[in-house]
């Protein structure tokens, strides 16, 4: 067995690498066990919504330059509901700010990413092809067992394993309890081109079946359109031309016709968290330690976050200290405010803004006219959704 005397991350995705940047600016050596080949999730299409202070983030990291070309600015957000009155529209240049958010790909976050490690890889051991087979943490270390690309099998001991690949290793870590709320909701996403252009505005619907957004993206949208599994599964069905009538139905005229929809997706919705992210000399970050529904695109800024903060904290402790049980307590314990707050938020839209009890939508409807004329409770928003605070 190899012993290293510096943290591993397991899982080389967006939250895995901004972790491993962060620990690399502050003189932290660290190694990377990635299950994917090198460029694999190139091609990944899937809309990324990143917030401001993630922007920000990646600026930090000498990422921002290589990916800015790749995102489409979010300058104003249109919230409504259908059927009902009341909207409110949050505009960047309102709160000084160049946009309230951004859209990639997930492929073209990672193509910067990777573009960033190769131009100063000082520090950093990315092992691709390298899934983790095992997981054994005891009162000294984290021992880590691993498949190569050539078949063989890798161990070795670190003081500080990262679970950032998901969740897919949490299973070999006793004692790490899951919380989880299944809405019994699907989303279903896709690319769509839309009569008229974006000119840089994201619309957020909601609807009694459930919120929809629209997302610009290129000269297109990203559409996450969500509801209950069956009604999902019924629209999934129809063929592109009723497709887009019926979504047309839901969304209304804001953006003219319907043009196009690409491949579409399905995926399950979900809440859930951990309630102890750590164990010891092992933390969980990013998805594996909480999921969110994306009606507010909160979960991947979340995990942003997470990486942020592990890396501050393990760069101001001893080397001797990397996973020691009072430092992961305290990692813990500065992450909850915000992981909780962004859970109970994302939670509160979907209960609230997809309920079609009578009176419900009188609510929401005032609620929403109340937001577009407080210019503190917009503030409030934008923060939350910029910074998480």
């Amino acid at each position: 067995m190899q012993t290293l005397s510096h943290p591993v991350v397991i899982g080389g995705g967006p939250v895995g690498l901004v972790l491993a940047l962060s620990l690399q600016q502050s003189s932290v050596p660290v190694t990377v066990l990635e299950a994917q080949a090198p460029g694999a999730m190139y091609g990944d299409g899937r809309a990324l919504a990143l917030s401001y202070g993630t922007r920000q983030v990646l600026e930090q990291l000498g990422v921002w330059p290589m990916l800015e070309m790749a995102v489409t600015a979010i300058e104003t957000i249109h919230v409504s509901q259908q059927k009902g009155f009341g909207r409110t529209v949050l505009k960047a240049h309102e709160h000084a700010l160049p946009a309230l958010g951004y859209v990639v790909s997930y492929g073209a976050l990672m193509q910067a990413l990777d573009a960033r490690i190769e131009r100063s890889p000082m520090g950093i051991n990315i092992q691709y092809q390298a899934p983790v087979t095992g997981l054994d943490v005891h009162a000294t270390a984290a021992d880590i067992q691993y498949q190569c690309a050539d078949g063989s099998v890798q161990q070795l001991s670190t003081p500080l394993a990262v679970i950032a690949d998901g969740g897919r290793s949490l299973d070999a870590i006793p004692g790490l309890v899951r919380e989880t709320k299944h809405y019994g909701h699907d989303a279903l996403v896709g690319l769509v081109q839309t009569e008229q252009p974006h000119h840089n505005i994201a619309y957020e619907r909601f609807t009694p079946r459930g919120p929809m957004a629209l997302l610009p993206n290129g000269k297109q949208f990203s559409l996450v359109w969500t509801g209950e599994q069956t009604y999902i599964d019924e629209i999934a069905a129809l063929d592109d031309a009723a497709f887009l009538e019926a979504l047309h139905a839901a969304f209304g005229d804001r953006v003219g016709k319907f043009l196009h929809i690409g491949k579409r997706f399905k995926f399950p919705l979900k809440l859930s968290k951990l309630d102890q992210t750590f164990a010891a000399h092992c933390v969980v970050i990013g998805n594996a330690a909480q999921t969110m529904h994306p009606v507010a695109g909160q979960g991947f800024n979340v995990g942003i976050r997470d990486a942020v903060a592990l890396a501050k904290n393990v760069a101001s402790t001893e080397a001797g200290e990397w996973g020691a049980a009072h430092r992961l307590t305290e990692y813990h314990a500065s992450r909850q405010r915000d992981t909780g707050r962004g859970l109970q938020f994302t939670d509160f839209l979907v209960n609230v803004f997809s309920n079609d009890l009578v009176g419900v939508g009188l609510l929401r409807g005032a609620g929403l006219g109340a937001l577009s004329m407080l210019p503190m409770a917009r503030r409030f928003l934008v923060n939350k959704m910029s910074y998480g605070s």
